[in-house]
């Protein structure tokens, strides 16, 4: 376990988990906001805490998680966040409209307990795709896939 910790992939867990906090805290803080003080329905007020939550998460994702290749296309790399960010929110409403449709009946602000379930799927969701599309790949593999292209 010490092993895990110490290790590139422990230590960019801790970082990745420290900044989902971060950010789950301020999407969870205006999601009811947006609900109680301004009466939003809950996916419109979900919606916009995620995107808010995103563009913070995206910031300090690339700031401090991910080693990110600086010389690639910056543009792109946002394309990419952003793309993988629309599907996070997609299953975060889906999650959660599933969950308030089923507790509704016996608590009207249900939303407030099936937000944390509905962002522990997306924080899965999150960081494998993450890793997969916006961490810079190994020099060895980054060259094997160039000679594969060619």
């Amino acid at each position: 376990m010490k092993k895990l910790i110490n290790s590139k992939l422990g230590q960019q867990i801790i970082k990745f988990g420290a900044v989902g906090f971060l950010c789950f805290f301020i999407e969870y803080v205006l999601l009811i906001l947006f609900k109680e003080l301004l009466g939003w329905p809950v996916i419109a007020a979900n919606t916009l805490a995620f995107t808010v939550s995103a563009i913070v998460n995206y910031i300090l994702s690339i700031l401090f998680v991910f080693d990110t290749d600086k010389k690639a296309n910056q543009g792109k790399q946002f394309a990419v966040f952003f793309i993988l960010a629309v599907g996070g929110l997609i299953l975060n409403n889906v999650v959660l409209k599933l969950g308030t449709m089923v507790l509704d009946p016996f608590w009207s602000r249900s939303y407030i307990i099936v937000k944390p379930f509905a962002t522990g799927v997306v924080m899965v969701y999150n960081f494998i795709t993450r890793k997969i599309f916006i961490e810079k790949k190994p020099e060895k593999e980054a060259g094997a896939e160039e000679k594969e292209k060619q």
